[in-house]
């Protein structure tokens, strides 16, 4: 029975226990994509990660990336806090300044601040408004009357994350969403706090039937700042707030740097620490 060291990182955390905890495995050379999925599924959380050699020869380490259901292409959560854990026990970049992460959707660049880790967003595999008749799904799930939805679009990197704006923040903050009635939609909702606020919006993020809503999601985010700031709806910073109903003070920092790549980045920091049995 392999022991394997593990860490649950509190990700995109503004204070203790606040973010989104993902389970981080090291070595997971010796296990199965079935031994990976029965852990993650007892895990229960929304992610967990099993870091490995590299098999691309640009890459520092490679991730697996497991829902409790199944295995996901790319997160950005768990992007951020597997290179935490990664940089936390020992790990070595090969560049000095840049992590390169290895994902089932290729290679993924990150950056550490302190505390701080960020990653440069993926391409989006779709962009583009969304199609009328899941526009007319999301307004019956979120209890919404036509026109309530301000704007929306395809923010799939992945995950095949659908994004709807609201008039403001308030608004998000107040949905309560059929789940059942989303249907296999997974959905990302934001609306802008006024002038002067902390952050500049709230997001939500609703997967049913596996995670209701999630506390703080990085891919949503990333595909959200590719619309936002294309569209010139967001400036080239701000701070996203996320989890806030779900009792989470997650805090997104997005920038769009010189070069044109956008940067989604979070606090994190080990709250668990040790081995797992498998």
């Amino acid at each position: 029975m392999p022991e394997l060291r593990f860490q649950q990182v509190d990700v995109f955390a503004s204070t203790a226990h606040s973010g989104n905890p993902l389970a981080v495995v090291h070595g997971a050379e010796r296990l199965s994509a079935e031994q990976m999925q029965t852990f993650a599924r007892w895990t229960n959380l929304s992610e967990t990660a099993f870091l490995l050699a590299p098999r691309d020869p640009g890459a520092d380490y490679r991730v697996r990336i497991f829902t409790p259901a199944y295995e996901l292409p790319f997160a950005g959560h768990p992007t951020l806090g597997s290179c935490f854990a990664w940089l936390a026990m020992g790990g070595r970049p090969r560049r000095d300044g840049t992590i390169v992460q290895e994902c089932e959707v290729g290679l993924v660049n990150l950056r550490r601040d302190g505390s701080r880790v960020a990653f440069a967003a993926p391409p989006l595999r779709r962009s583009g408004p969304l199609p009328a008749e899941n526009v007319a799904t999301i307004e019956r799930a979120l209890g919404l009357g036509t026109g309530d939805i301000v704007a929306h679009q395809w923010a799939d990197n992945g995950p095949n994350w659908q994004a709807v704006m609201l008039a403001d923040a308030e608004r998000v903050l107040a949905l309560e969403p059929d789940m059942a009635a989303l249907g296999g939609i997974k959905l990302g909702v934001v609306g802008a706090f006024p002038t002067g606020s902390e952050c500049q919006f709230e997001v939500r993020a609703f997967a049913p039937p596996n995670i209701p809503e999630d506390p703080v999601t990085g891919s949503l985010n990333a595909g959200v700042a590719r619309w936002l700031i294309g569209a010139g709806i967001a400036p080239d910073r701000y701070v996203a707030a996320q989890g806030t109903v779900i009792g989470r003070r997650g805090r997104v920092h997005v920038e769009r740097d010189d070069e044109g790549a956008i940067w989604i980045g979070g606090d994190c920091v080990t709250r668990i620490s040790g081995t797992a049995s498998f």
